[in-house]
């Protein structure tokens, strides 16, 4: 089976992206044909930096490298390195109606938001749909947030097949059910947009900083404690079941402290993402190969994408023939 996802540059990953999304894209590559891009084109509709948008793009390159996506494995290349994509959208484009990208969610909401109304925010589900298609994927695992994109990509690979005749598949959308919603140092969703992220390639004393700062109530020591709370929560995603277990019990009985709780969770952190966090420093220090790595990947992209716009070509009648 041959999975797509796409990944946008848009900062430092924390871990609620990891184990939102990161872990289950390197557990993958054992079981599927994976397809992973980083999307510097998507991240245009917000980013308006060239220098910024180069150096994110790299560095979640490593990020994903770090976390043990193997470039052996998967297909791991930056989406501008395709440029095939932005063919395969404009073809796209006509046969996409008006309506179904006014529908859309994200666009509905970035506008809400205050976001410039611009074209490519508008035209984003469609780029997205060549970015899908032109692999042919059985399966695109999303977010629950995405889930509509793959649904237009749907719509517009049954108007071109209705067109032109059955050149592309129709992807399914895949929401993993191990997902986990990760809750921030806040206690709302863990987010960037909030700033109430715990980043895990942070240096060790601001790892400390914001672990520290996750929210609690004002529950005395000797009291018990809520282990449905923020930092339990946090606590249990580097923790066995028996452990989460033991340390509700804890929570319930009293007498112990939330400081107590966040320095075993920095602890655990700290241990989870050790190899991590070293694999990354060996390759902030080696950009040329992380540059390799991609360079690789969009060629071995090509191969898979070429034969597919190559159809979708010879379909519309574009080109000589």
């Amino acid at each position: 089976m041959r999975i797509l996802s796409g990944i946008q540059p848009s900062g430092a990953l924390h871990i609620g992206n990891y184990f939102g999304a990161a872990r289950q894209f390197v557990a993958a590559q054992d079981e599927h044909e994976a397809v992973y891009f980083i999307a510097d084109y998507h991240s245009m509709t917000t980013l308006r930096d060239g220098p910024e948008r180069r150096r994110l793009t790299r560095a979640l390159a490593m990020d994903y490298l770090a976390f043990g996506l193997d470039p052996e494995r998967v297909v791991l290349y930056r989406q501008s390195d395709l440029p095939e994509v932005c063919e395969l959208m404009w073809i796209f484009s006509s046969v996409t109606p008006m309506g179904l990208l006014e529908r859309a969610h994200a666009y509905k909401e970035k506008v809400a938001q205050g976001l410039p109304a611009d074209s490519g925010l508008f035209n984003y589900p469609v780029l997205m749909a060549a970015d899908i298609l032109i692999f042919n994927p059985d399966r695109v695992p999303v977010g629950q947030d995405q889930k509509q994109h793959v649904e237009i990509a749907r719509d517009v690979a049954g108007r071109f097949n209705h067109a032109y005749g059955e050149v592309f598949k129709l992807p399914e959308p895949y929401i993993p059910p191990e997902v986990a919603i990760v809750p921030g140092t806040d206690g709302r969703k863990m987010s960037k947009s909030y700033d109430n992220a715990v980043l895990i390639f942070a240096p060790e004393a601001e790892l400390k900083r914001q672990v520290m700062g996750i929210v609690t109530d004002s529950t005395p020591l000797e009291d018990p404690k809520d282990p449905d709370g923020a930092v339990f929560q946090v606590y249990n995603l580097f923790a066995s079941p028996d452990e989460q277990a033991e340390m509700a019990e804890r929570a319930r009985a009293g007498g112990l402290g939330y400081g107590m709780v966040k320095k075993e969770l920095l602890a655990r952190l700290l241990a989870y993402f050790g190899p991590m966090r070293e694999r990354r420093a060996a390759l902030e220090a080696h950009p040329d190969h992380v540059e390799d790595v991609l360079c690789d990947g969009a060629g071995r992209a090509r191969a898979l994408a070429a034969p597919v716009l190559a159809a979708a070509r010879e379909a519309a009648g574009l080109g000589r023939g």
